[in-house]
């Protein structure tokens, strides 16, 4: 099996547990997950099997939309349900319209501050081994894109909200700093990824499902295939001995491809194919193309 199941990530398991399970399901030892969502998430988790391990790289996976529930009022070290508690602040004078009226503030280009609880490292070291030691170190505030902000639902002190935002935002952070504005704090309680990418929920097995899935047979597992994961990208179509050429690791001459080269942009990706397969993920430099990634 190679390309990408979406699992439905259940709460309590890390994306690494996930991995390790479908590992197991699947029998199979080359598996990955293409970015982790927190322990206490749910939802879309796109996970690699086989060769798509290697087109990890060449996702499109810019634009992820979560459903989240904040809790106005508190504040945690972890900016989740799971943390501990800071401080908590009274709602007084905050209402529907009061909320409404701050979106404006996150929405569009922003600029966040990371958490420390997180995965990024300072000189080799996770920031969340750092908290759980009592520290804290400077983070650079990192530019990113809200596309929409919609409240779907506001029961005080829960605030219920949708946001589709570019990779690398977390929306603790954006939690933590809509509850700032508001100036009475705010975490999360829920977090629930709907899509990452061309990856949606509708794609989505728990792992229960999927672990029925396999035992009827592994044609009965749903796999996103490589050349829908990287639809993405121009493709450019193969000859017979084109084919055999980029498969023995030889770049592509003009007469390697069924038709000819088009324009592409300095630095472009391509996906180069023989009959609807992925042979391989190429690059436009200096005018020739050049492979980057071959595929079995």
């Amino acid at each position: 099996m190679h390309g990408f199941i979406v699992v439905d990530k259940p709460a309590g398991l890390t994306s690494h547990d996930v991995v390790a399970r479908v590992r197991r399901i699947l029998k199979m030892k080359k598996v990955g997950h293409t970015g982790t969502l927190d322990p206490f998430a749910t939802g879309v988790l796109p996970v690699a099997l086989g060769e798509g391990t290697k087109a990890i790289p060449y996702l499109d996976e810019g634009v992820k939309e979560y459903r989240a529930v904040m809790k106005l009022g508190i504040t945690t070290d972890t900016e989740d349900l799971e943390g501990k508690v800071l401080y908590e602040r009274s709602l007084d004078g905050i209402d529907e319209a009061v909320i409404r009226g701050s979106l404006a503030l996150f929405t569009g280009t922003i600029s966040q501050i990371p958490p420390m609880f997180s995965a990024l490292k300072r000189d080799g070291v996770p920031l969340y081994k750092l908290a759980r030691k009592g520290e804290e170190v400077e983070r650079e505030p990192r530019q990113l894109t809200i596309h929409s902000l919609i409240i779907d639902r506001i029961e005080l002190p829960l605030v219920a909200f949708t946001v589709r935002c570019s990779r690398g935002t977390y929306v603790r952070s954006l939690a933590r700093d809509m509850g700032g504005a508001l100036g009475c704090g705010a975490h999360l309680t829920s977090l629930r990824r709907t899509s990452s990418g061309p990856f949606t929920l509708d794609q989505a097995r728990t792992l229960e499902q999927l672990a029925d899935e396999a035992a009827a047979g592994p044609e009965q597992v749903g796999i996103v295939s490589l050349k829908s994961a990287l639809a993405h990208l121009p493709r450019l179509e193969l000859t017979t001995d084109g084919e055999r050429r980029v498969r023995n690791g030889i770049s592509p001459k003009a007469d390697d491809l069924a038709e000819p080269l088009r324009q592409l942009a300095p630095g472009q990706k391509v996906v180069l194919a023989r009959d609807g397969v992925i042979v391989a993920v190429a690059e436009e430099q200096d005018e020739k193309i050049l492979i980057v990634r071959g595929f079995m």
